[in-house]
């Protein structure tokens, strides 16, 4: 069975405080062999780092601001952002984007994160990777603005319609795909969807601790989301997109780390 990799892991999270080492050890034994370790403000980083040195053979990480937290974003954390960057050197940049589902950062805040993100990944040729929830209008006209210079980008959780589809691969960016995509009942035209993605730009991911899988077998009671639950995600997605699993291991993997090479 081929290796795969999951891009987004949310490991600075506290969910994960008491066993990370089993998490990752579990997933691993289990053909999951390379994690994207995600960073969502500057906060969280010295956490992130710590866990990346553990495990910097397995994984890659990027640094950037969460919609959520652009609320904190200003003149002198952008220079600290920026600073960081060049000293940690990280496989792209964000998670960043736009959300205006929880608003927790009023619409300015957001649209200024996001832009200097985009700036810095355009400076440093660094890939995005980006967050878009019932933002799209805005998120896809501030990308098409700067389409021209930006190097790579992933719109990871993609749970939108064939439209938005379309306009992502348009700008060439690869779709991540999550354990969403098992929930049937309010998954319908995503499930559809997920036929028209070239298999050349998609990833996938488990969000964790996040997103777990509707229609897992034997859900923990903690409802924590892991990596090892990526084998079951990436076999529905083989079973809708009618293709070959090991077909979709193999080229899921190869963009990953082609994806994350700076």
């Amino acid at each position: 069975m081929h290796d795969i990799a999951d891009i987004a892991c949310n490991f600075s999270s506290d969910r994960f405080d008491s066993d990370l080492d089993e998490v990752i050890n579990r997933a691993i034994s289990n053909n999951i062999t390379k994690f994207g370790l995600i960073c969502s403000r500057l906060g969280d980083l010295d956490k992130l780092l710590s866990i990346y040195n553990n495990y910097s053979d397995s994984m890659l990480f990027t640094i950037g601001v969460h919609p959520h937290h652009a609320n904190e974003f200003n003149t002198e954390y952008l220079k600290n952002l920026k600073e960081a960057i060049r000293n940690y050197d990280p496989h792209a940049i964000g998670e960043t984007g736009l959300d205006f589902f929880r608003n927790l950062s009023t619409y300015e805040e957001q649209i200024y994160a996001f832009e200097e993100q985009i700036k810095i990944s355009i400076e440093g040729n660094r890939p995005l990777f980006l967050h878009q929830r019932d933002s799209h209008d805005d998120f896809i006209k501030i990308l098409r603005k700067y389409s021209q210079d930006i190097n790579k980008s992933v719109v990871h959780c993609f749970t939108g319609t064939q439209s938005q589809l379309e306009d992502y691969l348009e700008l060439g960016c690869y779709i991540g795909v999550t354990g969403w995509i098992c929930d049937e009942k309010r998954n319908i035209e995503l499930r559809k969807t997920i036929k028209d993605i070239p298999l050349s730009k998609l990833m996938v991911e488990t969000d964790c601790p996040y997103l777990i899988p509707k229609d897992l077998p034997n859900k923990p009671k903690n409802n924590r989301n892991e990596p090892i639950n990526l084998n079951h995600i990436v076999t529905e997605i083989a079973m809708l997109m009618e293709i070959d699993e090991g077909i979709l291991r193999e080229n899921t993997y190869k963009n990953s780390i082609d994806f994350f090479k700076t």
